[in-house]
């Protein structure tokens, strides 16, 4: 058979033309699907890097704040950038936030009993690209949210403050900010790590509640308190089998269970659904040396299973997330159209609960 005869090619691709023109039509059956439940956009790419996201609604509107810098790591130090918007349709800039000497890192927002948006921010001191050190430092909206203060450092209990501190995220409850400050020495993965709850009545001074015994390097870690007062932790974990743990306590949240997850994590974030019978969890996935961003579920006592793949590449992950109106709303950023930049995904709640629903 000759496939480079002219008439057997006009032959192959008229029998071919019903099965494209099937594959078309599916085509556009699952884009519109994708459309209709699954909306993406990018909100900004203004930065050499963008990168590291948090999101929450208050007063009306969404705040959305991540982190400008040369790259991933090192270079010009990092800001802080924070931007608003009333339906995630127009986004405005609220603050750039720096500090000179510092490389600003993984900002994360609360909102304290005071009524005011907190930015609780990774501090890294760098000298000629060497790391040398780590303060974790604040701040604070004024009450119409239009400005907000000079990052400060926070104040560690001094017995346990280290060389590198880094409190990822602050979660308040019943007029207490919870975090969880994970502790790096200067050679990072060959050195030893610590891991301890900590907590706050004004998001300045912490104070050492308990230690959380994590191997293989715990550090980026996200809480959550439910209805009964029970405390999760989602930690990363980096060494060892370098899967993700989820930790859990009761009040006064001193002594821990710890289960292992089925993924590795990336930036882990996480929040309970309306009746908090699920988790819904947002990190970074791991194929080999492929990464992307995905949400995933924990049905009761199943393991998390992956139920959206978002669009996204390369250096991506650092969910933000809320729940507001119809939908499920998602930052992160993603280096999959080339730059690295922030992307805004609003995920209808009936499209999640079927899925949730299809889950076996």
């Amino acid at each position: 058979m000759n496939l480079l005869n002219p008439i057997f090619k006009i032959q192959f691709v008229m029998k071919l033309r019903p099965l494209i023109f099937i594959f078309i039509c599916c085509a556009f059956y699952l884009q519109g699907q994708a459309s209709e439940n699954v909306q993406v956009t990018k909100i900004w790419d203004k930065g050499e890097h963008n990168a590291f996201t948090d999101l929450i609604r208050f007063k009306g509107h969404f705040y959305c704040v991540f982190r400008e810098g040369s790259g991933h790591v090192g270079g010009s130090d990092g800001k802080i950038r924070i931007l608003k918007s009333k339906e995630g349709k127009i986004w405005n800039e609220v603050a750039l936030l720096e500090k000179k000497g510092f490389d600003l890192r993984d900002a994360k927002l609360s909102i304290t009993p005071e009524g005011r948006i907190m930015v609780i921010i990774g501090g890294s001191m760098y000298v000629d690209k060497i790391l040398k050190g780590r303060i974790p430092h604040v701040s604070f909206s004024n009450a119409s949210v239009s400005t907000f203060s000079e990052p400060e450092p926070v104040e560690i209990d001094p017995s346990i403050v280290s060389w590198g501190d880094w409190i990822w995220r602050v979660t308040w409850h019943k007029g207490i900010g919870y975090g969880i400050d994970y502790q790096v020495g200067p050679d990072e993965r060959k050195g030893p790590t610590s891991l301890f709850l900590v907590k706050t009545r004004d998001g300045k001074k912490f104070s050492k509640v308990s230690k959380l015994e994590v191997s293989g390097f715990p550090n980026e870690a996200t809480i959550r308190i439910d209805q009964q007062n029970s405390m999760y932790v989602m930690i990363r974990r980096e060494l060892e089998d370098k899967m993700g743990v989820m930790a859990k306590s009761t009040f006064p949240f001193e002594d821990w269970a710890f289960q292992k997850m089925p993924m590795r994590l990336g930036g882990p974030n996480f929040i309970f659904d309306k009746n908090q019978a699920n988790i819904i969890a947002a990190t970074r996935i791991h194929e080999g040396t492929t990464m992307s961003t995905g949400i995933f579920v924990k049905k009761g006592s199943e393991d998390f299973k992956e139920i959206i793949r978002l669009p996204s590449g390369g250096d991506t992950s650092y969910a933000g997330m809320v729940t507001y109106g119809n939908y499920l709303w998602v930052t992160y950023y993603s280096s999959h159209e080339g730059k690295t930049s922030i992307y805004l995904a609003k995920i209808s709640k009936s499209y999640l609960k079927k899925a949730i629903h299809q889950l076996n």
